[in-house]
């Protein structure tokens, strides 16, 4: 297993025993209240969904793991001579929910390029699309041609535990970003 994979299943693994725990101890808790209004107008102002990735302040902007984008310009590693954060950077933070340091983003990079190949029969497939094709049909086409070197779909097909579900889900994640600015 691959460090990024490691890391993220460490931090899984423990966030999920906090959930378990929390459900365990407060359940049944009431955390709001909802009016049918609220329901039918977009569900504004109610907390649906716990998430921990971002927050949309009409007043502050948006914040990736509690940083504004200001502030992640000025944390996150950036390329030698760069004035920009590393995309990777970003995604160690959104993954892992911890700054990086420029060695984990490294890492990230290199797993990366390592997982960019892009088989010719997808090329093929999308080169086999009329001229007329939307660019947007052309993506989701080429999308649809990975398929077939999927892990999910090859561990799902032999019989792969649900409880594992995660772990090629996690790589056919990680491919798929790699292989996408190709």
């Amino acid at each position: 297993m691959d460090l990024i994979k490691e890391s993220f299943k460490k931090k899984a693994d423990q966030v999920g025993a906090e959930i378990k725990q929390m459900l365990k101890e407060h359940g049944n808790k009431v955390i709001g209240e909802v009016t049918l209004s609220q329901i039918y107008q977009g569900m504004r102002g109610i907390t649906g969904l716990v998430t921990e990735t971002s927050l949309l302040d009409a007043n502050e902007g948006i914040r990736f793991r509690g940083y504004s984008i200001p502030e992640l310009k000025d944390k996150l590693p950036k390329a030698p001579g760069g004035d920009e954060p590393l995309p990777e950077a970003l995604f160690h933070l959104m993954l892992l929910g911890e700054l990086p340091s420029q060695e984990e983003a490294d890492v990230i990079t290199a797993t990366l390029q390592r997982r960019s190949h892009v088989p010719n029969y997808v090329f093929d497939t999308i080169e086999a699309l009329p001229v007329s094709s939307h660019p947007m049909t052309m993506f989701v086409v080429g999308i649809m041609a990975l398929q077939n070197g999927s892990h999910f779909a090859k561990e799902y097909a032999s019989g792969m535990n649900k409880k594992d579900y995660w772990d090629a889900t996690f790589d056919d994640s990680l491919d798929l970003i790699a292989r996408l600015p190709r």
